[in-house]
């Protein structure tokens, strides 16, 4: 079995792994290193949990020499304010016996505060692309040092929609300089960016995009409506005990909140919640707590999903299937992670069907289906999202036509006029339509 020694790392590095205790080195990770080494550019691809955050930063330490510049000799750019934290962490313990000044950067902190940091001289700098580019606007990051670019999670990146804070940063540096991207998948937006932006990197794969990780069981439950999950997860909470450290996952914030708030109502202060509208220190707090095992879970959004090292998860649920299947196998692997095992429970609608089966296609893999608990309580209670289709009938009603083919004018009292306000509308009063305003103005200006 290959070991770290291999890579024959500088001993400051070397010391440091030591401490750490880690011995033998990950396939992504044995992979790279070469390709790293050579200075040529590289196009990761690796499920998320195989290694790949010291897979860049082993070898780019083995090259890191010291000079006495100001400005980021490093740039990484990350999708998430967590995996920030994390990376920092990550590159503070492998330069333990290194002079290397790291800083992380994220939005939803005081600019000011990060400004000062900059200016106190960064050899290391981790950042999200927004908060990295404003700064750089603001003539406060510079990047006449930068040697090596690293853009991590790249495929996520661009799902947030961070392409073009990506292009204004590749812009503002110099074309003199190393590339190392990582993505789980090779989606068609990667393959452009790819194309237009970097010469010709090499591809260093280390399994078929959308392969599952083979230490995870599957299976699904086909569940009517929002509310009878609720029944069945808390059920499942309530009578399966090997469920001790799980992720829960929603499609959106809103979600979020309302399944925490129906969940803690029986399993008090058992679980957390984690979406984008917390506010950083809430996020780190409560994943701290998770790691402590003093939750036995968290409720989140898919920004969990992606490039956080959250150990030993047994579970993971999907109170929701992800819009894209791409996204299934990054929740899903967050479990089974290591040498570990782990579980990953779906609950399915019929309106989530589909999003399914086209998990199922990129897997080349069915999902076993479990009959539903037959004491579980079927509701027949709606939320919101269930009643679209009702609302969408209800709009698409034709008006009604008068014997002579006239549309029915609305009574009096029901005339209203939008006045401008979100959602408000006020009974018509002597009031004028501003759009009727405006053209009457532009007639009298004409007489004029």
């Amino acid at each position: 079995m290959s070991t770290f020694e291999q890579f024959n790392l500088p001993k400051s590095l070397q010391k440091a792994m030591d401490d750490l205790g880690f011995q033998n080195p990950t396939p992504i990770q044995q992979k790279s290193f070469s390709v790293i080494m050579s200075g040529r550019d590289m196009m990761g691809i690796a499920q998320t949990g195989t290694g790949k955050t010291f897979a860049y930063l082993l070898p780019l330490f083995k090259l890191y020499k010291f000079t006495p510049t100001e400005t980021p000799k490093i740039v990484i750019l990350v999708p998430t304010r967590e995996l920030v934290v994390q990376v920092v962490e990550e590159v503070e313990k492998l330069t333990k016996y290194m002079s290397v000044r790291t800083l992380g950067i994220y939005g939803g902190v005081n600019i000011n505060t990060q400004k000062t940091s900059v200016y106190e001289g960064i050899d290391v700098l981790v950042g999200t692309p927004g908060r990295v580019m404003d700064l750089a606007l603001d003539n406060v990051i510079r990047f006449d040092e930068t040697q090596k670019l690293v853009i991590d999670e790249f495929d996520e990146m661009l799902n947030l929609g961070f392409r073009p804070q990506i292009t204004s940063i590749l812009a503002m540096m110099k074309p003199k300089r190393q590339n190392i991207l990582f993505s789980a998948t090779m989606t068609d937006e990667v393959d452009e960016m790819l194309e237009d932006y970097f010469d010709f990197p090499e591809e260093v794969t280390l399994a078929a995009s959308g392969t599952p990780l083979e230490k995870i069981a599957q299976s699904v439950y086909s569940v009517p409506n929002f509310n009878t999950k609720i029944n069945l997860l808390k059920q499942l909470l309530n009578q399966d005990e090997s469920m001790e450290r799980i992720l829960v996952f929603v499609n959106n914030k809103k979600i979020a909140d309302m399944l925490h708030e129906r969940i803690d109502a029986d399993f008090s202060e058992q679980f957390g919640v984690i979406h984008s509208n917390k506010s950083q220190n809430y996020r780190l707090n409560t994943m701290a707590e998770f790691q402590q095992g003093n939750l036995r879970g968290i409720i989140t959004t898919d920004v969990m999903a992606r490039g956080l090292d959250i150990s030993n998860i047994s579970h993971v649920i999907n109170f929701e299937m992800p819009e894209l299947p791409e996204q299934y196998i990054h929740r899903i692997g967050r479990t089974g992670r290591a040498d570990a095992t782990g579980i990953a429970i779906s609950f399915v609608t019929p309106r989530e069907e589909e999003m399914k089966i086209e998990a199922e296609m990129l897997m080349n893999q069915e999902i076993d289906t479990m009959d539903l608990p037959e004491d579980i309580e079927i509701s027949t209670q709606l939320i919101g999202p269930e009643k679209e289709k009702e609302k969408v009938k209800f709009l698409m009603k034709k008006p009604k036509i008068s014997d002579s083919g006239a549309f029915h004018e609305k009574s009096a009292k029901n005339k209203k006029v939008n006045l401008g306000g979100p959602g408000k509308t006020k009974k018509k009063t002597g009031s004028v339509n501003r759009n009727l305003l405006r053209e009457q103005n532009k007639k009298r200006n004409k007489k004029k």
